[in-house]
């Protein structure tokens, strides 16, 4: 069975009261998550050792293999967005409550130094890649990563991420990815997908 491009978890126009225009979401999901379900898909036709293999399972397989190095970019880049699209809310973003607040007040200190420390990822990651709050190992830590790469391929579990390739935020923010990332904070997080992550780590 190919991979398939799940649909987005809100309407295309639902966050632009919240910073995202529907612009974005026909670019960003119509255009560019689709191309990588699509040259997935093509590679799993040339390549009979993917054939059957989830798209988790095909990420771990070909994580650090130069010569599939293709496969792993647009694999992981089908699972980020994925998962990116079910970290964003309609009047989402604050700080979150209950069991997860605990967590985080616990491994960062406060809500605000997590932020902080989320926001700063964001912003430092050169060039392409992505901010994640992830689980290690009962710990929650903020990472960052380059280009496709995300926690899945280290072995972590991943509960939160932002995109921070420029195609991201460029229709809604132009160049200024801090705003971007402020507005993801403030408007955007999805703390019920989170938290739902953090039960199942």
């Amino acid at each position: 069975m190919p991979i398939e491009q799940p649909p987005l978890p809100f309407a295309m126009d639902a966050l632009e009261p919240y910073g995202m225009k529907a612009e974005t979401f026909e670019y960003h999901y119509g255009k560019h998550h689709k191309a990588y379900v699509d040259n997935l898909n093509k590679a799993i036709e040339s390549d009979s050792s993917l054939a059957g293999k989830s798209l988790e399972e095909i990420i771990v397989a070909t994580f650090g293999d130069s010569a599939k190095a293709g496969v792993f970019n647009n694999a992981a880049q089908v699972w980020n967005h994925t998962f990116f699209w079910n970290s964003l809310k309609p009047g989402g973003g604050g700080a979150p409550t209950g069991d997860l607040a605990a967590k985080i007040d616990a491994s960062f200190g406060s809500y605000d130094k997590f932020r902080e420390a989320f926001a700063n990822a964001a912003a430092t990651q050169f060039g392409s890649g992505w901010a994640w709050l992830i689980d290690d190992d009962g710990t929650l830590k903020v990472t960052k990563t380059p280009n496709a790469e995300n926690p899945l391929a280290h072995g972590q579990k991943a509960l939160l991420t932002l995109d921070v390739w420029e195609h991201a935020y460029y229709i809604d923010f132009r160049n200024a990815r801090p705003a971007f990332i402020q507005n993801f904070l403030d408007k955007l997080v999805n703390w019920d997908f989170v938290a739902e992550n953090l039960a199942a780590a």
